[in-house]
């Protein structure tokens, strides 16, 4: 195209390029959402356990971001579809653990794309990977991001590896109603931990420091939903005794403060939607007796808490994952969220327990590298899904 230029890829430097990244954040609009990390680029990967930024620069004198990509590594167990009564015991086949690492945030400046400064940043934080022993590396995207797709697959070494869908529920400006069948008792983060570990770290992409992620700080809690009569927050005897005799039907959920790193924002709206989304949570507000399933204004900046850790047991398990969710509607509420969100895979089977609207969910991919090629350990990628993922809030 005329252009002559050499790239130097280099380690973030939080000192000279903050200001130059966050240009380069606003000029890359993801489809048709804007993502503002208010100020902090390391932001939405800090708080794993390992974390890495890197920077595509151009020009000699006025040096010039026209790229930036982050990645984050952490154990993970692989999964295991034995049954799940085997699994429980772990008498056979137990679940096997291996270190992931994480594709994130790659973005290039419009004006030098399709010149394979992308393809450069991902070789170099695949670098980074193996030096720091990384088995596999993935990535999540958008299913029909055709060119992010292509780049991972076609150029990349990438297998599109799981489907899971996306799911996002507004928050409406009134309250919605929790079941009266079922109580709701808030985990201490070592009950939690307890319970997790217990009843379902051998999901696909169980982190291994389930604990630093329920005691974070931006770790809303964990609540579990249980038939009312069975236990409450003062009878509540603890996960040892808990899982000792569980109820027939239980469902568990951990929320996560995403307002606290990020903001959103939908461009490229018509203004007869904005209008119709604006009279919605008019009417609700005005009339929040009727309980109107208003629109939140997501055309401006604004806040998200995710749902993670969904699971539970029992035949009302996706009515007990129901009540949780309209729990955790209402907390968003209290904290000036516009909607709350959660991940899920294509076959979980409490997925019908989780409100969401269908416009605002979309598909995802996830696409998976084994970045180490000593045949170790049988080959994750192409093992058959299970029927649940664990979907790691910092990586959102």
């Amino acid at each position: 195209m005329g252009r002559e230029f050499v790239v130097v890829v280099r380690e973030y430097d939080p000192n000279r390029d903050l200001e130059k990244v966050g240009e380069l954040e606003k000029s890359c609009q993801v489809g048709s959402l804007l993502v503002d990390l208010m100020g902090d680029p390391l932001a939405r990967i800090r708080q794993s356990p390992s974390f890495h930024m890197l920077v595509a620069e151009i020009g000699n004198e006025h040096k010039e971001i026209v790229g930036m990509i982050r990645g984050t590594i952490k154990m993970v167990t692989r999964g295991n579809n034995a049954p799940s009564d085997r699994r429980r015991e772990y008498a056979v086949d137990p679940p096997e653990n291996t270190t992931l690492a994480f594709v994130s945030g790659l973005r290039v400046s419009p004006f030098y794309r399709r010149m394979g400064i992308g393809l450069k940043l991902v070789q170099r934080l695949e670098e980074w990977f193996r030096r720091n022993d990384a088995v596999y590396a993935y990535l999540q995207t958008e299913s029909n991001n055709d060119a992010s797709v292509k780049l991972f697959t076609e150029k990349c070494g990438y297998s599109k590896f799981r489907t899971p869908t996306f799911l996002v529920h507004p928050v409406f400006n009134h309250r919605v109603a929790v079941s009266h069948r079922v109580s709701i008792i808030r985990l201490t983060p070592s009950d939690a931990e307890l319970l997790y570990l217990c009843r379902f770290s051998s999901t696909e992409f169980f982190p291994s420091d389930i604990g630093s992620i329920l005691n974070n700080k931006l770790s809303l809690g964990t609540f579990l939903a249980l038939p009312r009569g069975k236990y409450s927050a003062r009878s509540w005897p603890g996960s040892t005794e808990f899982l000792s005799e569980p109820p027939g039907s239980w469902a568990i959920l951990s929320v996560w403060n995403s307002k606290d790193v990020y903001r959103l924002q939908v461009r490229g709206t018509s203004r007869f939607k904005r209008t119709l989304a604006k009279t919605s949570r008019f009417l609700d507000a005005a009339f929040p007796f009727l309980k109107i399933p208003s629109f939140p204004d997501v055309f401006r900046p604004f806040a998200m808490h995710f749902m993670y850790g969904i699971g539970g047991e029992g035949p009302d398990a996706a009515e007990m994952v129901e009540a949780l969710c309209c729990h955790a509607h209402n907390l968003a509420g209290k904290n000036g969220c516009a909607v709350v969100a959660s991940e899920v895979a294509s076959c979980e089977p409490l997925r019908d327990g989780i409100p969401h609207w269908k416009i605002l969910s979309p598909e995802d991919l996830w696409c998976l590298k084994r970045l180490r090629q000593d045949g170790s350990g049988g080959d994750w990628a192409t093992s058959p899904p299970g029927l649940s993922i664990f979907v790691d809030p910092r990586e959102i």
